[in-house]
């Protein structure tokens, strides 16, 4: 499996890598650096300073990056989405925010000669996009086999038609598109508001909040018997770049941890782990969200060389400290 700090086909590109401030762009660049790309040859665009969702600024973003100089790479990452509950409050504006920001990306970098100069666009999708009721573990070839889980649909079409987008490029235009599907992510960094958080980082928070509180019990959302796959922020850095080096056409690919767990096993780890001494009470009102979640690896491993390396505990026991050693991200 390759490493960090191989030798790397990524070394001294100028990169674009959006939503590059985030905790997963945070190990993106982490990486980059690790892999020979200078710090100077990274620009990562901030929402204050370029709004993605319009095209203007998008291509003003492409003509002005490297100066006179061009972009070898696009890694987008940034994303307007959140938790169930963020989900169904905003449904319209993550599509449209979504959607937008890669018809953008897309776009403006063939009219800017990415794939002419030989260049790669990385669109990273989400498992959002697969059918609700898609058998288990998901593979690949069924994420055209039925309509997403409703709460998170508009999310996940948004960006499996940014799949098609780059499938359809390549067709017409020689256009080099790569496509990876990360499942839930989790690790220091993360966002750990409760109205827009997933679910580990609303836990970590509601334990620990609870823990100093002296409160007697948390409440969560659902029963608890639907069950995740959560993949840990570093890893899926790795799993990213990867697929920038060696990937030609935008197969989808899933990148995962290989396990899934429960939400009621989850809650029970993070308490266990924080050290939350009160009950647990689960509000059956709300949404349960899609029943499993759990990726093949499989072609990641095939075609990547890669496989996901940090142990769950040990990844939520790292998230746990980061969280508690940095009150600013409450």
């Amino acid at each position: 499996m390759a490493t960090a700090g191989a030798q790397s086909v990524l070394a001294g590109k100028r990169i674009i890598v959006t939503g590059g401030a985030g905790f997963l762009g945070r190990s993106v660049r982490e990486r980059l650096l690790a892999r020979g790309v200078p710090a100077s040859h990274i620009v990562v665009p901030r929402s204050a300073s370029c709004d993605l969702t319009s095209r203007t600024e998008v291509a003003r973003l492409y003509r002005g990056a490297f100066g006179r100089d061009k972009a070898d790479v696009v890694i987008h990452l940034a994303a307007e989405v959140g938790g169930i509950g963020a989900n169904r409050a905003n449904p319209g504006r993550y599509f449209y925010a979504n959607m937008a920001m890669a018809l953008n990306l897309i776009e403006e970098a063939r009219l800017d000669g990415l794939h002419e100069r030989g260049g790669t666009f990385v669109q990273v999708g989400t498992i959002c996009a697969y059918p609700n009721l898609t058998p288990v573990p998901f593979e690949e070839e069924n994420l055209w086999n039925g309509y997403p889980e409703v709460t998170n649909a508009p999310y996940g079409v948004a960006k499996k038609a940014a799949w098609q987008m780059l499938e359809a490029y390549r067709l017409q235009y020689g256009f080099r598109g790569v496509y990876v599907l990360p499942v839930n992510l989790y690790g220091p960094h993360d966002n750990f508001d409760l109205d827009s958080s997933h679910v580990i980082p609303a836990l970590i928070r509601k334990c620990v909040e609870a823990q100093a509180r002296g409160e007697k019990e948390i409440v969560c959302w659902g029963t608890g018997s639907a069950s995740r796959e959560f993949l840990y922020a570093d890893d899926a850095a790795e799993g990213i770049l990867r697929a920038a080096e060696v990937m030609k056409e935008p197969t989808p690919i899933n990148l995962g941890a290989g396990f899934e767990i429960t939400i009621r096993d989850l809650v029970g780890l993070i308490v266990r782990l924080t050290g939350f001494g009160g009950a647990v009470r689960w509000d059956s009102t709300k949404p349960d969200g899609q029943p499993r979640r759990c990726l093949s690896v499989a072609r990641a491993e095939k075609l990547l060389g890669w496989r996901a390396a940090t142990p769950f505990e040990e990844g939520l026991r790292r998230t746990i400290e980061w969280y508690r050693s940095n009150p600013s991200s409450r």
